[in-house]
C-alpha cells in the first residue's frame, strides 16, 4: 500500500501559521492592529487569506477586535495569566495522573526523554524548538490520558501561555527540563501519585517564574 501523498498547506493555512508564529514570538506584540491591507502587502498575498487567518486567530484567542472592529493582537492581563495557570494545573495534574494509570506505549515518552537529556547535556535548543518540544510533551500526556477534550483544552491553554511567555524566562530552561524528566519517569513507572505531584510542581514553578517576570516588566 502506497503512502498517502502529503497535501501542501493552503494559502490561508500558510498565512495563519506565519501570523501565529509572529504573535507567539513577540514579533507582533499585544495591541498590534492586524489590518488586512497592511499584512496582505507585507506577506505578499491578497486580503482574503489574511482575513481568513485573522478569523482563525480570533477563534484561538490570539486576536480580539477593538470597539471599532479593528482586529488586534490580544492583550493578556496578570489576572488572566493567573487564571490560565490555575486551570492548567487542575487539568494537567489530572492528565498526568490518568496517563500514569494506563499501560501506554513507552517509546514516545522515551524519545522525548532522550531529547531532554540531550538538552541537559548542553545541546541547548532555540526558543522555537523548545516551545514546540514543550507543547509536544504536554499534548502527548493529554493524549495518553485518553480524552480528546483534555487534548483540546490543554492545547488552547498552552497556546495562551505562550503568548506571554515567548521563551523570555531563560532561567526556567534547565529546571523545566528536569521537571519534565520527572514527569516522564513517573508516567513510565505507572505511578499516578508521583506523576500528579511532578506535574503540579512543574506548573507551580512555571507560574511563579512567569508572574515574577511580568511584575518586573510592570
Amino acid at each position: 500500500m502506497k503512502d498517502e501523498p502529503i497535501t501542501p498547506p493552503t494559502l490561508g493555512q500558510s498565512v495563519h501559521d506565519r501570523l501565529r508564529a509572529m504573535i507567539l514570538s513577540g514579533e507582533l506584540p499585544s495591541g498590534t492592529p492586524l489590518q488586512e491591507t497592511v499584512f496582505a502587502e507585507r506577506l505578499g498575498v491578497s486580503r482574503t487569506p489574511v482575513r481568513e487567518a485573522v478569523a482563525r486567530l480570533a477563534g484561538d484567542g490570539l486576536v480580539t477586535r477593538t470597539a471599532g472592529g479593528v482586529p488586534t493582537v490580544s492583550r493578556i492581563s496578570i489576572s488572566e495569566v493567573m487564571e490560565i495557570l490555575h486551570v492548567r494545573r487542575l487539568l494537567e495534574c489530572e492528565t498526568a495522573r490518568q496517563a500514569a494509570s494506563v499501560n501506554c506505549a513507552p517509546e514516545p515518552f522515551l524519545a522525548l526523554r532522550s531529547v531532554l537529556t540531550g538538552y541537559l547535556a548542553g545541546a541547548r535548543p532555540s526558543v522555537s524548538d523548545y516551545t514546540q518540544f514543550d507543547e509536544d510533551l504536554h499534548i502527548l500526556i493529554a493524549r495518553t490520558a485518553g480524552s480528546a477534550l483534555l487534548v483540546s483544552l490543554v492545547q488552547s491553554l498552552k497556546l495562551k501561555t505562550r503568548m506571554f511567555d515567548k521563551g523570555s524566562i531563560p532561567e526556567r530552561f534547565e529546571p523545566g527540563c528536569r521537571e519534565h524528566v520527572e514527569i516522564i519517569d513517573a508516567i513510565l513507572a505507572r505511578d499516578p501519585d508521583r506523576a500528579e505531584a511532578a506535574m503540579r510542581r512543574h506548573i507551580e514553578n512555571a507560574r511563579g517564574a512567569i508572574l515574577s517576570h511580568l511584575y518586573r516588566l510592570s
